[in-house]
């Protein structure tokens, strides 16, 4: 598994279905959107700790844009 962190949605979407092996089902999809828009819950603490606010904010968007 590559260790770059994308910088685009088509790196995410590689990293997540190809590297990751995760289908971005509608499920998924509102599930990680439903932690990660939570800002006072654990797991999006340690996301934002570890990537920083900006890809944060843009893996949001992004999770928001393959919902669309």
């Amino acid at each position: 598994m590559s260790t770059h962190i994308p910088e685009t949605f088509d790196e995410w979407r590689h990293c997540i279905e190809q590297e990751c092996r995760i289908a971005l089902t509608k499920e998924y999809i509102e599930q990680r959107l439903a932690i990660l828009r939570e800002r006072n819950h654990e797991e999006t603490h340690r996301f934002i700790r570890h990537y920083g606010e900006h890809h944060w904010q843009q893996v949001v968007r992004w999770f928001e844009r393959a919902q669309a």
